[in-house]
């Protein structure tokens, strides 16, 4: 987390990648009961994808934070400009994370913020408000509009004190990072974490794919699991169709 002689940014208490703690959080700040988020047993099975609903919106990715995920964090970042896009034809909303331990978080903000999922926030709720407040704000103000935002916190608090396992604490080091797919109205599938320099496009999907289809599995949470080898600290999860 950064911080400055005068300054020190807020700390939330890590989030459970559990679907049904997730699915309530994102139901509390304004997102359709229409959608739900689910557990994806496995990425290579066709059998096991076949309980999440589709079409999948967006993937999270739960991950350790490895000096091997580190060297490629630093040097595909090395080369690229640090994102300043804002306004409605920036293509994807990316925000940065300037907030300790909120990876879940903003993976999930990530999640229902792209593509067709922005269709399932109600009006004038807490993601409604939040998103088109951030959209006109360069990243630098966007952060700040989420280390303010006191529902979301208050909604985060809730959730992430309510996991299976004992929630760390606010300030504690956690190895555990979340990353999120998306693909938007364009077919553009996108890389959205907050730790890097800003959004990274991973190709282009067809009409009929989606963040669970192969290329995007590929190009995705397979490279992610190709590069960590023996690591089973892995784990996923998909915004979809609420079940009947």
């Amino acid at each position: 987390m950064a911080t400055t002689t005068t300054e020190k940014r807020p700390a939330f208490i890590p989030l459970e990648a559990n679907p049904e703690l997730m699915t309530t959080l994102l139901h509390k700040l304004g997102v359709s009961p229409a959608l739900a988020v689910h557990d994806v047993y496995s990425l290579h099975d066709p059998d096991l994808l076949a309980f999440v609903p589709r079409p999948a919106l967006a993937v999270l990715l739960v991950f350790p934070v490895s000096e091997k995920y580190e060297a490629h964090r630093r040097e595909e970042d090395e080369a690229r400009e640090e994102y300043r896009g804002s306004g409605e034809g920036e293509g994807v909303l990316w925000f940065r994370q300037t907030i300790r331990n909120a990876c879940g978080l903003m993976g999930l903000l990530h999640a229902v913020s792209n593509g067709p999922a922005r269709g399932f926030i109600e009006k004038s709720s807490t993601l409604d408000k939040l998103i088109n407040e951030s959209i006109p704000l360069p990243p630098g103000p966007r952060s700040a509009l989420l280390e303010t935002n006191t529902d979301l916190a208050t909604a985060h608090l809730e959730s992430a004190s309510q996991g299976a396992t004992a929630a760390p604490e606010a300030e504690d080091d956690v190895d555990l990072h979340y990353v999120c797919f998306v693909k938007t109205d364009d077919g553009k599938l996108w890389e959205l974490d907050g730790r890097r320099k800003g959004p990274i496009e991973r190709g282009v999907l067809g009409e009929g794919e989606d963040v669970l289809s192969e290329a995007a599995l590929r190009e995705g949470p397979l490279a992610f699991l190709a590069r960590e080898g023996d690591d089973l600290r892995f784990s996923c999860v998909a915004l979809a169709g609420a079940l009947d």
